[in-house]
């Protein structure tokens, strides 16, 4: 077993293909060695090193030891130093590098090898005492921070006294002197706190940081990030010990955060900024405000602070070609690190870029349209569910803005909510149903939490490059950063803008787009399919085999469905509709008949507007299929709850209270779920079924007319158990359609199915199929019914078991393909073998998860039904899944 891998010098014992054991860091670093860019030589602890860890009680393989001590004298070969020498001392960085990218989660440490000996051999070798000890206190709190756990801001405090005693602003105004009475203090907290003194031993100091790094695979951050990106924890960290090089070198040295392409948009140009003097840590944590790296950019941003490209012109256009190189090379849009030491330009990282949804669209198009990927790559590279983030408002461009501030936009998008300054406060409005905005000076990784929760990020320092930045784009969060005309004081709960207060719990909105921060709620516009988004999802459409159609029952949710490409509605729940306020009345005085003569009287109110219903949805969806749930949930639901609401209907309806409280207290159930519901609500009422289906076919009678287009309705028989049950109801809908067929003089063609959501209904499936011409998988309550759980009471214990480890995500979210899933493998299997052309779709929500659609596409279901704002989602799953099955 090799537990180590170098790189270096032009080459490196690893490549790009290694990702999963020397994580994406490792594997870039050795991929940019082996390509001869300038890359600072260095080494990577693989993965299964991590996997051994936690497996032996946080203990290393017994040949590990050797392997590192023989890399590290590798790279002193290479770099001409010796590691701890007191005259040319090797330093060197540590850093995380799991497979998939973790911007942010896990910790870094840098200038390891430092100590009151090599300070000094690094101030006579740079001949800048400063620089050396800047570089020590840098490293003292990181490592400080990182492995001996003394809280940072402990540091800062310490540092910010200083300043102010000196009457300093900037951390570039204290001198050699200056640093070394903050080192000095620095020590001194950490022999307060931990009570030993800072280790002076570099071998002591490497092996505490490597333990650090692998203990920070499973903090509280990294495991938030990973379980909000279905990262498994058994993947584990690698750790790469690079030599140093210093962007902190004077005046000719910088380090830099840049991207091949504009992360926000995807415009194809070279996105970036840049610290002169400065370490990378610098750039990301938003201590400083950075320079842009281009001159077109600095012009753009009107900063009257020098680009990159004007103050060290050759370390640009070598920077520039690198990007070019990088780019073809792994074809896709690059996120890079790069460090120049006095002039010197080295590479530290090369990885695929965290981008919007927008700017994916926009590089995967155009990156296909340059001929460096294919139609089908690009298709692939969209994550489906981060369309949600072009699937939702922005603010409406005739609006009117109160704008009390600006700063950077940094993530795309609008968002309106309530002022909250902690992720513990975000969390808690979430969690009361609330919409909030995370108010902070700068986030941190700790904040992950908070950020999740928030509708958007506002932020008073830091870049584009920032923390706040990076993961608001990777979350499709709107984000303003660096709006530095804002005071937030956090402790206080105030924000401050233009003279103006503002308190936790007020209303504000930002712009992602333009950097807007706005006093109140803003109107917003909903979005369109155009442009990048319409082409991918054209390409997409070519690619897929199952349809898309959509849950809908009102016009206003069937004409955005169709806006977005819906094929159809796969679920219309007539129930919806007998809550509007104008048919209540009539539902209520139906439940209340004592008589079937009572309940078809009240019915006949109820038939004229279920049956416009339904005129309006065939209209709307002319040519496409609907399929029209028959009613499905318990009749108490209709029911008035509260005492004054029962003496109001009471009245309404001519009864008294004390009849309508009997009634209420007779349809009460003690599992409504598993009750009086679905098809046997016909089987005890037949004429509720019958109104429902006179209204379908005289509505497909009426929209066929306006629409020249034939209706076809499908109509589900819900929550079937037996053939027996769905004979019955089937007779009642064909008795029906033989009456208006007679009444019309016209045929009316229509099909009738049943939705599939008890187990048993899956395991009968090829009797049933003899009825049966379409199945439409109810997987909501088919997951209920399997698992036992109800999805109303699962959120209270559902969220234990996936952070245990018990299931590996919430069945009521990504489709349990174990298990509900078998049960739909065997329906669709059964359902064949008796009707070879029996049409299989799925309706739940799993419908719009493109995890589950990955399933359907295994299973051959024919349709996937989802919520109107998630078909494109849906589309674009179905054709990746549809990729997926062709390699396989």
């Amino acid at each position: 077993m090799k537990w180590v891998y170098t790189f270096g010098d032009g080459r490196a014992e690893g490549s790009a293909a290694m990702k999963e054991l020397l994580g994406g860091k490792g594997a870039n670093l050795a991929e940019m060695a082996n390509l001869g860019l300038p890359v600072p030589p260095g080494f990577t602890i693989t993965t299964e090193v991590c996997t051994w860890f936690y497996a032996h009680e946080r203990t290393y393989p017994v040949e590990l030891s050797l392997e590192v001590d023989e890399a590290l004298r590798s790279v002193g070969r290479k770099t001409g130093r010796v590691f701890g020498d007191a005259e040319r001392p090797l330093l060197v960085s540590v850093r995380s590098g799991a497979r998939a990218s973790m911007p942010g989660m896990m910790d870094t440490v840098l200038n390891l090898g430092l100590n009151d000996s090599t300070v000094n051999a690094l101030a006579r070798e740079a001949g800048d005492d400063r620089f050396a000890w800047d570089s020590y206190r840098r490293f003292i709190q990181m490592y400080g921070d990182v492995v001996l756990g003394v809280d940072h801001h402990a540091f800062e405090e310490i540092l910010d006294d200083h300043k102010d005693r000196e009457g300093y602003v900037l951390d570039t105004d204290l001198t050699a002197a200056d640093w070394r009475v903050v080192v000095e203090g620095y020590k001194a907290l950490v022999a307060e706190e931990t009570g030993e003194a800072f280790p002076q031993d570099p071998t002591a100091q490497l092996w505490g940081a490597i333990g650090a790094v692998f203990g920070s695979w499973m903090n509280a951050r990294a495991i938030t990030y990973r379980r909000l990106h279905d990262i498994p924890a058994s993947w584990g960290t690698a750790v790469t010990v690079q030599a140093m090089v210093f962007g902190n070198m004077g005046e000719t040295s910088a380090t830099g955060v840049a991207f091949t392409r504009n992360p926000s948009t995807g415009e194809k140009l070279l996105y970036g900024e840049f610290l002169v003097n400065a370490q990378g840590e610098d750039v990301v944590a938003g201590i400083r405000t950075p320079q842009d790296i281009t001159e077109a950019a600095r012009i753009a941003a009107r900063s009257d602070r020098p680009s990159l490209e004007r103050v060290m012109p050759d370390a640009f256009h070598e920077f520039v070609a690198i990007c070019g190189t990088l780019e073809k090379h792994y074809r896709d849009m690059q996120d890079l690190e790069f460090t120049i030491e006095r002039g010197k330009l080295w590479m530290l990282q090369a990885r695929s870029g965290k981008r919007t949804a927008e700017a994916a669209l926009r590089i995967a198009v155009e990156m296909a349209d340059e001929g460096l990927i294919t139609r089908d790559e690009a298709v692939g590279r969209i994550d489906p569910s981060s369309l949600d983030q072009l699937l939702h408002p922005t603010i409406d461009p005739g609006a009117h803005r109160d704008i009390i501030g600006s700063g950077l936009p940094a993530s795309p998008g609008a968002a309106s909510g309530e002022i909250v300054f902690t992720s513990d406060e975000a969390e808690a409005v979430k969690q009361r149903g609330a919409r909030c905005i995370l108010v902070r000076v700068e986030t941190s990784p700790e904040d992950i939490h908070g950020m999740h929760a928030a509708e958007g990020i506002l932020t008073t320092r830091g870049g584009m490059t920032s923390h706040a930045a990076v993961v608001a784009r990777g979350m499709g969060k709107p984000c303003v950063s660096g709006a530095g005309s804002l005071k937030v004081d956090a402790g206080r709960g105030v924000l401050t803008a233009l003279g103006r207060t503002f308190r936790a719990g007020d209303i504000i909105t930002i712009d992602g787009g333009t950097g807007q921060v706005i006093a109140g709620e803003v109107p917003m516009r909903q979005p369109e399919l155009s442009g990048n988004f319409a082409k991918l999802m054209g390409w997409a459409d070519e690619i897929r085999r199952m349809r898309v159609r959509t849950n809908a029952e009102t016009p206003a949710d069937a004409r955005a469905a169709r806006a977005f490409g819906a094929e159809g509605i796969g679920l219309c729940r007539t129930e919806h509709m007998f809550f509007d306020a104008g048919r209540i009345t009539a539902v209520r005085e139906m439940i209340l008949a004592d008589t079937s003569e009572g309940r078809r009287k009240a019915l006949a109110k109820i038939l004229p507007m279920q049956r416009q219903d339904f005129v309006e949805l065939f209209e709307i969806m002319h040519g496409l299929p609907v399929t029209i749930r028959l009613l499905d949930p318990p009749l108490h639901e209709f029911l008035p709850k509260t005492e004054g609401e029962l003496d109001e209907i009471a009245a309404a309806v001519g009864v008294t209270p004390e009849k309508l409280k009997d009634r209420v207290n007779a349809l009460a159930e003690f599992n409504p779920m598993l009750g009086h519901r679905g098809c046997r609500l016909a089987i005890s009422y037949p004429e509720i079924a019958e109104m429902q289906a006179r209204a379908i076919f005289e509505a497909a009678i009426a929209a066929a007319k306006t629409t020249g287009a034939p209706v076809i309705p499908e109509i589900m028989v819900p929550l079937v158990a037996t053939k027996a049950e769905l004979d019955y109801v089937k007779d009642i809908v064909d008795r029906i359609a033989a009456a208006v067929t007679k009444e019309s003089g016209l045929d009316i063609a229509y099909q009738v199915g049943t939705m599939i959501e008890l187990p048993r209904a899956a395991l009968r499936a090829a009797e049933i199929a003899e009825a049966a011409e379409f199945f439409s998988f109810g997987t909501n309550d088919l997951t209920q019914t399997t698992f036992g759980i109800s999805r109303d009471d699962a959120a209270s214990f559902l969220g234990t078991y996936v952070n245990k480890g018990l299931l590996a995500h919430d069945p009521f979210v990504s489709l349990d393909t174990e298990g509900v899933g078998e049960l739909v493998q065997i329906a669709a299997d059964r359902g064949r073998r008796t009707r070879a052309d029996i049409k299989l779709g799925i309706c739940g929500e799993h419908g719009g998860d493109p995890a589950s659609i990955g399933f359907c596409e295994t299973v051959g279901l024919d349709y996937v039904s989802c919520s109107p704002f998630r078909v494109p989602i849906a589309r674009l799953a179905a054709a990746q899944s549809a990729l997926k099955s062709r390699k396989a």
